[in-house]
């Protein structure tokens, strides 16, 4: 198997297109056509869990957190990001990261999250913006069928829950051909009226390159009219954060007990309590501090997540609990589905779940 193969897998798990703009994700060290050896899978690809993959003869690393995040002008060997790429590139080893790309998918980061603390009527916190485009094209009936499938297979039309969406609409289209002209209804230098379906589809606008090939492939016009529009429409399946509830109610400390348990919390920070029955938990994997309005907004019991700072705390407002459990901690099972699932998708071949704890904080 080559590399690229296992790439063309991680993307479908965590499209590159959900990252935020300020990530560094997808294949960050390797050669994408090298074959595959088998792949080890990390929260951080520091130079022990490199190290590790050459004692498992692992040529690929997949990784949660980029180990390059900013610009490298010089690869020496003089901190924990530079030894760890010089020993890839020594190794041949390949390294991969997912990072926002799967904080932003609906069964990612933060839904494993929820997952772990037993959430139920989960949703998106912090709804994408600017991802959505809408795509207008004009046809004749005879064609409208075949042409929106191959729309709904090139992934357009899935709104929510529901696919192959679209609205259509019946009107009177014009043209009129010059000599370098090939109409399909009429002749060139004949003004033709004829009845026309205007089709109407949204989609992710990552896919448009994809949305128009399959747009310019079935559609039976020499010249194709379209026009393609930007959406002001959050995306309701895509986003950071994910806001769901308890099935029973508990105290704060109670809740706070069971958090530290089900997340294995080496100590929780936390605002002070505000004497409320906790059911609705927001949650944010990683440093989250940015959706504290968001919490309060979706009328959350409290929010949990890491890194906050001390002035993050009254940013609470005695509206709701705020709970730091730890960045890595936040994020710790992470791996474990990334583990998942690409045995599902890639069976019968070396997916070792690294043994490295990498998390660089450490508790009385």
């Amino acid at each position: 198997m080559k590399i690229k193969e296992i790439l063309s897998v991680l993307e479908e798990m965590a499209p590159l297109a959900y990252a935020e703009d300020f990530d560094n994700v997808g294949l960050l060290v390797g050669d994408a056509n090298a074959e595959a050896t088998g792949i080890l899978v990390c929260h951080d690809a520091l130079e022990t869990v490199i190290e590790e993959a050459i004692t498992k003869k692992c040529n690929v690393v997949v990784c949660f957190h980029p180990i390059i995040f900013t610009g490298l002008k010089k690869i020496t060997g003089k901190n924990y990001v530079e030894r760890a790429v010089l020993k890839a590139i020594k190794n041949d080893i390949a390294i991969y990261s997912v990072h926002t790309a799967l904080d932003n998918h609906k069964q990612g980061v933060n839904k494993i999250f929820s997952d772990a603390l037993g959430l139920v009527n989960t949703k998106i916190l912090v709804p994408k913006q600017n991802f959505i485009q809408k795509l207008v094209t004009y046809t004749i009936p005879e064609n409208v069928e075949s042409l929106r499938n191959a729309l709904f297979d090139a992934g357009a039309g899935k709104i929510g829950n529901y696919e192959d969406c679209s609205f259509n609409s019946k009107g009177i289209g014009t043209y009129m051909g010059n000599e370098d002209s090939n109409p399909e209804i009429g002749n060139r230098f004949e003004f033709i009226e004829n009845e026309e379906i205007k089709i109407e589809v949204t989609f992710e606008k990552y896919l448009q390159s994809k949305i128009l090939k399959a747009l310019f492939t079935n559609h039976v016009y020499e010249e194709v009219a379209y026009e393609i529009y930007d959406l002001q429409n959050t995306h309701q399946n895509i986003g950071l954060g994910m806001i769901g509830e308890l099935k029973t109610p508990m105290n704060e400390s109670e809740f706070l007990a069971y958090v530290k348990d089900k997340m294995q919390c080496g100590g929780i920070r936390h605002s002070a309590f505000v004497g409320k029955s906790i059911q609705k938990i927001a949650v944010l994997g990683g440093s989250g501090s940015f959706a504290i309005k968001n919490a309060i907004q979706a009328k959350a019991d409290v929010f949990l997540t890491a890194d906050l700072k001390y002035h993050n705390f009254y940013e609470a407002e005695n509206q709701l609990l705020l709970a730091d459990i730890g960045h890595f901690e936040s994020e710790r099972f992470t791996k474990n589905y990334i583990v998942d699932f690409l045995k599902k998708k890639i069976p019968n071949f070396a997916i070792i779940f690294s043994e490295e704890n990498t998390n660089p904080v450490k508790y009385l």
